[in-house]
């Protein structure tokens, strides 16, 4: 049966589903049943909801991925009279080596807009750089690392040593490691995560001025979509590592790796939504807590057509009997 609420109330369910169903294999080692049970909870939830929707960033092709694959139909509105037509970006679990060893900053997310809102990015590498409000604008992803840091800290007006910049630890990086070093910004090297650590640098408060350096692409639009409600910025690159990445981004009609996109160009809509709810604590978001009777989430939701930016707080109850430990 469809469910008949809000948009952005239900995508917090959504969101809050996967990120319960994930934390409780937190710390278990088991990274592929960490997704598993994510990507389960957000199909069940979002199966229930009136919309019409179509994933155009998900688990991968439909071959390699049962559920949430790229171009499957979600939602219980299709051929429903008056159900919204929406194209689905998803990550049902954003860190999945993060919640398997019980680490900081995994989240679960998706992005919504209209039809045609969002790039649908094959499933390779895409070098990116990412900055907030203050920086967008006045950086270049093929300029060199110092005469981005510099213009970085001439924006927050600060030092280059001020500066914090994340990067995912790959040996891909090496270069781009040593190039922040030698310019003197600071360094926080991340395992997994690089969208999270996206939407961090265009919030102010945790410490991250600018995400640097090669992820995957279909977190690159989940990361325009946030930055688009957030007046941040990103440019990307597609960087195909071998072959087979190269086939998939043909199968797109893509050939042209030069191509720089900017924030519009990955999520063009104008009705983006967009939610994330901590699976484990971090830098943005706290994780699931669990108490004897229930549980509390931590959920980021956005909206572009509205101007809104929320943080929402959220105790479930499940045994109404059991009192509330606020933790």
């Amino acid at each position: 049966m469809a469910e008949n609420t809000s948009l952005e109330q239900a995508f917090v369910r959504v969101t809050e589903k996967a990120a319960l169903a994930a934390a409780k294999t937190m710390g278990l080692g088991d990274r592929e049943e960490s997704d598993r049970v994510a990507v389960e909870a957000m199909r069940g939830t979002m199966g229930r909801l009136n919309i019409a929707g179509r994933v155009v960033i998900g688990e991968g092709e439909r071959d390699e991925a049962p559920m949430l694959y790229v171009g499957e139909e979600v939602g219980a509105g299709h051929g429903v009279e008056g159900a919204k037509e929406i194209d689905i970006a998803v990550d049902p679990l954003e860190g999945t080596n993060l919640c398997a060893t019980g680490a900081s900053g995994a989240i679960a997310v998706l992005a919504t807009a209209e039809r045609g809102g969002l790039l649908h990015a094959p499933d390779i590498y895409m070098d990116k750089l990412v900055v907030g409000p203050t920086a967008r604008g006045k950086v270049h992803i093929d300029a060199p690392v110092s005469e981005n840091l510099r213009s970085l800290a001439d924006a927050y007006d600060r030092d280059i040593t001020d500066l914090t910049i994340v990067v995912l630890d790959r040996e891909r990086h090496r270069q781009l490691i040593g190039d922040i070093r030698k310019a003197g910004a600071r360094i926080r090297l991340i395992g997994d995560g690089d969208l999270s650590a996206g939407i961090a640098a265009a919030v102010r408060g945790t410490g991250v001025h600018a995400v640097m350096g090669i992820g995957g692409a279909p977190e690159g639009v989940l990361t325009a979509a946030a930055m688009r409600c957030l007046g941040g910025e990103i440019q990307a690159r597609l960087t195909p590592l071998d072959d087979g990445q190269k086939q998939r981004a043909h199968k797109l009609h893509i050939t042209d790796f030069g191509q720089i996109y900017n924030t519009l160009d990955l999520a063009p809509g104008d009705e983006i939504l967009f939610s994330a709810t901590g699976v484990t604590d971090g830098k943005l978001l706290r994780g699931v807590r669990f108490f004897g009777g229930g549980y509390r989430t931590s959920t980021l939701i956005m909206s572009l057509p509205k101007g809104q930016i929320r943080f929402l707080d959220t105790i479930q109850r499940e045994d109404v009997h059991t009192p509330v430990w606020f933790q």
